[in-house]
């Protein structure tokens, strides 16, 4: 068994403020027979976190942050012997998390396989208040509660496991498409924002073996970046004067047969109904928080095309074993998942790093333990 030194006082970084995240020195906390202590190695900024660190949308703050983490093990509560899905696990694992649903509600006693949409249910790195410190993944230590989904990730790189979160709610996503399109090798999909979700999306459909996706964005390095993991054309908003012309021209003058809208804005869910063929089908999943308002027309973007569609809201635990394989598969591919981490910022950094992040100008942005 590994033997880890745990210091007495650690550091984590804490939304106390709009723009404002400040490093906070604290006692590591001890541990119960039911919880598990772990070395935080790293964590990808979701843009969920952005929009807290914006403007406080839920109301969390002060909150600690990360929920895309990943760590080691230094120490296990005796009553945890096993991951989700009856992994043994033990001190020097390294380990993501899912959701920590409530246990007993409707959907967690009747529906444990749909966990995800327990209304009592917490997310690690989501959950407010000054006594939630060390539940969230921007910090060097995370202490995770009962109750909580971990998966045991040991034989997966850190680059890899960081990306395991978005990975999950890549794979939901598809796996809700599923519901209502049969992808074929030879189907035209179509994926609007090529942020890293839209691109991770991108490469899961290219590994089942579909050869016709089209990327739609404004940003040309994200568009180059999907070219890059597999898309076989792409459209750039900004450089079109039409982009619903040029994905007629690019599919036979009928449009996308299934359409994945992956960004969070408004003007865009409503301009990604023009980009659906009659009879096709459309899968949202860029609204993870609310912002604002977006509009369609019933009689041509939905009856007169009978176009099918379909929400899909973060994930199941299913999924999470899922992501693990897609992104193995996409290395085996030789597809270069991990690229899409462009930026590294350690924890006195993390303000540095969400406005990075506001910018645009990179793409998957990660803070990463130094002391690892």
């Amino acid at each position: 068994m590994n033997d880890f030194k745990i210091p007495k006082i650690a550091k984590i970084s804490a939304l106390t403020g709009v723009r404002n995240m400040e490093v906070k020195e604290l006692p590591v906390p001890e541990i119960n027979d039911d919880e598990i202590l772990v070395h935080v190695e790293g964590c990808g900024i979701c843009g969920t976190d952005v929009h807290e660190f914006k403007g406080d949308p839920f109301g969390f703050i002060p909150v600690q942050l990360g929920h895309e983490g990943t760590g080691i093990i230094v120490k296990l509560g005796k009553n945890v012997t096993k991951d989700y899905y009856g992994k043994p696990l033990a001190v020097g694992d390294k380990i993501v998390t899912g959701l920590r649903p409530c246990g007993k509600c409707d959907t967690c006693t009747k529906h444990p396989e749909k966990i995800h949409l327990c209304e009592g249910g917490e997310i690690f790195g989501l959950i407010p208040g000054e006594s939630a410190y060390f539940n969230g993944w921007f910090g060097e230590y995370i202490k995770i509660n009962p109750g909580g989904v971990v998966f045991n990730v040991s034989d997966m790189d850190l680059d890899l496991r960081i990306l395991i979160e978005p990975a999950a709610v890549i794979v939901h996503a598809v796996e809700k498409a599923k519901e209502i399109f049969n992808f074929k090798h030879d189907s035209c999909v179509l994926v609007q924002g090529c942020g890293p979700i839209g691109l991770l999306l991108l490469t899961l459909v290219r590994t089942m073996g579909v050869r016709n996706i089209i990327a739609v964005d404004t940003d040309q390095k994200r568009l180059d970046i999907a070219k890059k993991l597999g898309a076989s054309a792409i459209v750039n908003v900004t450089k079109t004067q039409d982009p619903v012309a040029d994905v007629k021209v690019l599919t036979n003058g009928l449009g996308a047969e299934m359409a994945f809208q992956c960004t969070g804005s408004p003007k865009a869910a409503s301009m990604v109904w023009n980009y659906v063929r009659r009879g096709g089908a459309l899968c949202e999943l860029g609204f993870f928080v609310n912002n604002g308002d977006a509009t369609y027309n019933p009689h041509l973007d939905i009856c007169n095309k009978e176009i099918k569609v379909v929400g899909s809201w973060t994930y199941q635990a299913c999924d999470w074993i899922q992501a693990c394989e897609f992104l193995k598969e996409a290395q085996l591919r030789g597809i270069p998942v991990e690229e899409l981490i462009s930026h590294r910022y350690g924890l006195e950094e993390m303000n540095e790093a969400m406005e990075m992040n506001i910018s645009m100008q990179g793409c998957k942005i990660i803070y990463q333990n130094k002391n690892i």
